[in-house]
């Protein structure tokens, strides 16, 4: 029954079908609740009751049955006709269907027969449609009826009927890809399909980019139509260079393919020429439409009707060229590309000690040659924003390699973007540095240009997960708009979505290009994201500055302890290298504690060198060896406090999680009882789970992130080969849910379980019906594979296995369950380039400030002549956590961490990123499929 119905009337013209009626409901479970009655008008009824079943998902039916002799009879339709089309239906709940099939024969009725078997034969879907007497559709099938599938309030708030009422007109939107394909443009054009969909909107897609809307390339988007795009590299709905689109004419066209086809809005994906194109469009929309309507093209109505037209920008663009953004769609990808070729030519580079110029893209902008140069540990990076200051690049470019290799090392690499220059607007190319490397040198010498390979393959979990983000925005803008609005961009800055103007971004990104011209270098750097230019300093200061450059005045100098605790993350080991490194340039003496502080507590000390940490940078795990020991809990701080001491150590790094800043607390405290614990101490946050407070990463995270989703698009596959299965998958996070939310946003999870809401019996028979009433919206022979992600701790009671029995069993056979339990696979191979910069960036910061708080102690002491003293800071600020806060480095004390942090838990009371977990439901589908909700979004689209 649908919910608000009372009862059904069926109606029947003779006595013969009157009493057939009931003879056909009561052969099939119902009871006479009211016998039969002759009331004055010389028409009687009777009422038929079938009571549901109170452990399946059905309702009471009730039956008002009526005969009217001047009624008229239902006409019987054709055997020949799909009975399943019609109107309207009663469906019952059955799993004996040879049973039903008896009694059918023995009434005398006829049905079609449209059951189907999995293809392993483990379950079959029953649906059988049988015409009662009165030619009423009845379908007799093994699962529920839609109306109790979903809790979804059919009216009042939270309803789509309610959301229905605020739409106004249904807006229709466009979207397009344009320019250079980028890693993550599919997921911009299923989150605005999906968003924008259960926004109670029309999404139209424009293939082929601008050719696309010339030749009315325009093709209406529903929710199916983008399954599995989250996972696909490039653009699935085309992009194109358009000659035409640049005439007045060919955006005429556009116009009128726009305006027949109702679409007033564009949400466009490319770089800063498409979304010029975009605005351009926009700004002659008035006389473009005025145009149409006088020459007869478009009507007097449409012309009132579309007088406006919507523009949004998204930025897809592998450079990160873009101003008014920190990163663009694609770039992180691309960066991923470019450290596997680059991590697989330095293996080969080793073997026979040869040198390796590589080149990446990049004509204006040196983002991703920098950012690979950091990632990859690389000799020497050229950009178009920093040429070499010398006159003479090519002896700056050989003295550091052949300085490196003095060092011992064994290869050396050199990234050079395809816009490198000298400071003169030379061009500098591969080819040049590789003669130069050669003939100077004698280094055999090759060129790698990796082309259109940095465009290709699957978006990074970071991608996926900002391209989703930003198009949710997007639609958003297009539904906020007014005609005086100008047209947005929607950027990132500082970790938040933004919204900013348009041109405002394409103008300032041209004026990187200008300033490169007249050679306005630092002008060009300040055009850039925030971190462009800390990250060119880090690199200079860990790399290139190796020549006493930078040595500080010798009484100023430190002996630096480095240090892992807790789980292995990735980013570890480059973090050490740029420390240790970094630590050399600066004149310091670096040493590495080995296995955490009981190694420390054992003396486990080795002073370490330049050469030592080569090649440390694209390692996983922890090469000094880390665990989970805290002092003053299983270590004891009097043996720490002394070893600090025996070997004179006056800063200490601790790079690690939950237990490290847990450490740096207890260290902090015995200040007091221990001198040799009034050092600066950094705790450079490193956990998969990326619960550390005081950052809103930490090392490895990102790292884990890729690798739970590498893994969801092989399980995902196999369960859409397996058809109409679900994969329950365990993922890590301790008591923290960020890589069950980040990851299940980036693999398009079905749901997820995460601590901060826990989970309970209504919540999984809320998620079976779900689940249910997707498989009923699939075509039984191209079901989608769905996966549901878990957090390891959510609940004891409702294990990984647990929860899988239990959907299956409430799945009434539609699907079918496993698990999967990633483990410690999600602690990756390789550091994605993501945790190796950041770690890059985090250390160095560390150093720094190990130097700010001990030199006015280490000058006390030389300006008095006296020993350097044991304790060279106490206060409470120099011991820290060294984090990211949206793209800027910070130093929060652990005691001010204190009062902001679950300790029980151990977590940050404050998610930043919980604001995605509601995404991950609604992209789902999550309350769309009942049939109540895609009623009501289509009334809406009627409007």
């Amino acid at each position: 029954m649908v919910k608000g119905l009372s009862h059904l009337v069926y109606v029947a013209s003779s006595e013969e079908l009157y009493e057939r009626t009931i003879k056909f409901y009561e052969a099939f479970g119902f009871k006479t609740v009211c016998p039969s009655n002759q009331p004055e008008d010389n028409t009687k009824e009777s009422w038929l009751k079938l009571t549901s079943d109170k452990h399946a998902m059905t309702s009471d039916v009730t039956i008002r049955l009526v005969l009217n002799l001047s009624a008229v009879a239902r006409p019987k339709p054709s055997k020949d006709e799909d009975w399943g089309l019609n109107e309207a239906a009663l469906a019952l709940a059955i799993f004996d269907i040879a049973a039903v099939k008896a009694q059918l024969d023995t009434l005398g009725s006829e049905y079609q027969d449209r059951s189907i078997k999995s293809f392993s034969g483990t379950f079959e879907l029953i649906e059988l449609y049988v015409l009662d007497p009165l030619n009423n559709t009845v379908i007799f099938a093994n699962k529920p009826a839609f109306p109790s599938l979903l809790e979804t309030p059919l009216s009042g708030p939270g309803s789509v009927e309610e959301a229905a009422k605020q739409m106004g007109r249904c807006k229709k939107i466009g979207v397009l890809t344009s320019g250079g394909d980028a890693p993550g443009m599919n997921a911009c054009v299923r989150a605005v399909v999906r968003y924008g969909i259960s926004k109670g909107c029309e999404i139209f897609a424009v293939y082929e980019g601008y050719q696309g809307l010339v030749d009315n390339g325009i093709k209406k988007m529903n929710w199916k139509d983008v399954r599995g795009f989250l996972a696909m590299g490039g653009t699935n709905i085309g992009t194109a260079r358009c000659m035409p689109f640049k005439t007045r004419e060919g955006r005429l066209q556009a116009a009128e393919n726009l305006i027949k086809s109702g679409v007033d809005a564009l949400i466009v994906c490319g770089g800063d020429g498409s979304l010029t194109g975009a605005d351009v469009f926009r700004s002659e929309w008035s006389g473009l439409n005025e145009e149409l309507l006088k020459n007869g093209r478009i009507s007097q109505e449409e012309s009132e009707a579309y007088k406006y037209l919507t523009i949004v920008g998204l930025v897809g663009s592998i450079d990160n060229d873009m101003s008014s953004t920190d990163i663009t769609i694609g770039a992180v990808t691309s960066l991923h590309r470019i450290c596997e070729a680059v991590d697989s030519i330095s293996t080969t580079a080793l073997s026979h000690s040869r040198a390796f110029v590589v080149e990446v893209m990049g004509r204006h902008c040196g983002w991703l040659a920098l950012a690979a140069g950091i990632a990859t540990g690389a000799d020497f990076v050229f950009i178009p924003e920093k040429p070499p200051v010398e006159d003479n690049w090519t002896d700056t470019l050989c003295s550091v390699a052949h300085r490196h290799r003095q060092l011992g090392k064994r290869k050396t690499v050199v990234i050079v973007a395809e816009g490198a220059i000298d400071k003169n607007l030379n061009p500098i190319k591969a080819e040049d540095i590789k003669n130069i490397l050669s003939d100077r040198l004698g280094l055999d010498t090759r060129v790698t240009t990796l082309g259109h390979t940095q465009r290709g393959g699957s978006p990074a979990a970071f991608d996926r997960i900002l391209a989703t983000i930003q198009s949710v925005e997007a639609v958003d803008a297009v539904l906020n708009s007014t005609p005086e609005t100008p047209s947005p961009i929607i950027g990132m800055s500082n970790n938040f979505v933004t919204n900013g103007p348009l041109m405002q971004a394409v103008k300032l990104t041209h004026e990187v290009a200008e300033a490169i011209g007249r050679k306005d270098f630092g002008r060009a750097m300040e055009l850039r994201d925030p971190e462009f230019a800390d990250q060119f300093d880090a690199y200079n200061a860990t790399t290139i500055l190796d020549d006493d450059s930078m040595l500080l005045p010798e009484h100023r100098r430190l002996r630096v302890g480095i240090i892992h605790v807790g789980a292995p993350a990735g980013g570890m080991n480059a973090a050490t290298r740029t420390a240790v490194r970094y630590a050399l340039n600066r004149g310091h003496k670096p040493f590495g504690i080995y296995n955490g502080f009981p190694g420390l507590a054992r003396g486990t000390v080795k002073e370490l060198t330049w050469i030592d940490v080569d090649g440390w940078t694209h390692r996983g795990g922890s090469e000094l060896g880390t665990n989970r020991a805290v002092p003053g809990e299983s270590v004891d701080i009097g043996m720490l406090a002394y070893q600090l001491q025996e070997y004179n150590i006056q800063s200490l790094l601790i790079i690690g999680g939950f237990e490290a800043f847990s450490s740096v607390i207890n260290l902090e405290a015995a200040r007091k009882q221990y001198p040799s614990l009034n050092i600066p101490i950094s705790l450079v946050p490193a956990t998969v789970s990326n619960n550390v407070p005081g950052t809103d990463f930490s090392l490895g995270s990102d790292t884990a992130l890729n690798a739970i989703v590498e893994s969801c698009d092989a399980i995902v596959q196999s369960a859409r080969s397996s058809r109409r299965r679900v994969f329950i998958v365990e993922v890590q996070g301790g008591r923290s849910g960020y890589l069950a939310v980040e990851a299940g946003l980036a693999s398009g999870a079905s749901t997820i379980y995460i601590p901060e809401e826990g989970v309970n019996l209504s919540r999984l028979q809320s998620d079976s019906r779900h689940l249910m009433a997707m498989y009923m919206d699939d075509a039984a022979d191209k079901s989608e594979g769905r996966i549901i992600l878990r957090n390891e701790t959510v609940s004891k009671t409702y294990t990984t296995d647990v929860i899988s029995d239990i959907l299956k069993d409430e799945g009434h056979a539609l699907f079918d369950s496993r698990t999967a339990v990633l483990g410690h696979i999600q602690q990756g191979v390789n550091p994605s380039p993501m945790d190796r910069i950041r770690a890059t960036r985090l250390a160095k910061c560390s150093i720094d400030f190990f130097e700010e708080h001990t030199s006015a102690a280490l000058q006390r002491a030389h300006a008095a002549n006296e020993p350097v003293p044991v304790e060279l800071s106490s206060l409470s600020e120099s011991a820290v956590v060294t984090g990211l806060s949206g793209v800027s480095v910070t130093y929060k004390p652990v005691k001010d961490l204190i009062a902001v942090t679950d300790m029980k838990n151990r977590k940050p009371l404050d998610a930043w990123w919980m604001v995605h977990r509601p995404l991950v439901d609604l992209l789902s589908g999550r309350g769309l499929f009942t049939p109540e909700a895609q009623a009501t979004l289509s009334g809406a689209n009627k409007k």
